[in-house]
């Protein structure tokens, strides 16, 4: 046998089983893992030859499974983009426990009406500045964050490197951000 470690399931064959068969009619446990035949490529051949998948069925039965819409019949839920919840005016909800992970309340966007991704508003807490900031405050909270992490003006200190790395993400993502276009 080379590799597998296993041998071919059919009687008197010593090849190795390289391909894997369903097991024998009642053989093995029916409410755990199947156990495999594992045979070689000529008996693997053979016996999916003698493999019908009509076999037993009645004329009506096999015209049934071959019709175009078979197995269509099923009632499946709906898919969608996004969860719409349960419908509130089913219960009882006093203390707003549950509807409260369901309402979509914005925080208060920007003066000027630009919409915040939640990108945005994470970069902005990386840098430390208000939804409500313009590009001008932008850039400078930008630069003063750059002299403060900057390697040169710390005397070669590198331990504020990542903090640098994040601030320059940040203001590039935000540079790049349609509320500051």
């Amino acid at each position: 046998m080379e590799g597998t470690g296993r041998e071919c399931a059919e009687p008197g064959c010593d090849a190795a089983g390289e391909f894997r068969a369903p097991p024998l009619e009642g053989a093995g446990p029916h409410d755990g893992p199947r156990n495999f035949r594992w045979m070689c490529l000529d008996h693997v051949r053979a016996f999916n030859s003698r493999y019908n998948y009509f076999d037993g069925m009645s004329v009506d039965e096999i015209h049934a499974a071959q019709r175009p819409t078979a197995g269509w019949e099923r009632e499946s839920r709906a898919f969608s983009g996004r969860d719409p919840g349960p419908r509130w005016s089913d219960f009882s909800d006093p203390l707003d426990a549950i509807a409260a992970r369901y309402r979509r309340e914005r925080a208060p966007e920007r003066p000027d009406g630009k919409p915040l991704s939640g990108q945005d508003r994470e970069s902005l807490k990386v840098l430390g500045l208000e939804p409500d900031a313009d590009r001008t405050a932008l850039r400078r909270r930008y630069s003063d964050l750059v002299r403060r992490y900057h390697p040169d003006r710390n005397g070669g200190d590198r331990s504020h490197e990542a903090k640098l790395q994040r601030v320059i993400a940040a203001y590039q993502q935000l540079r790049g951000a349609p509320a500051f276009a």
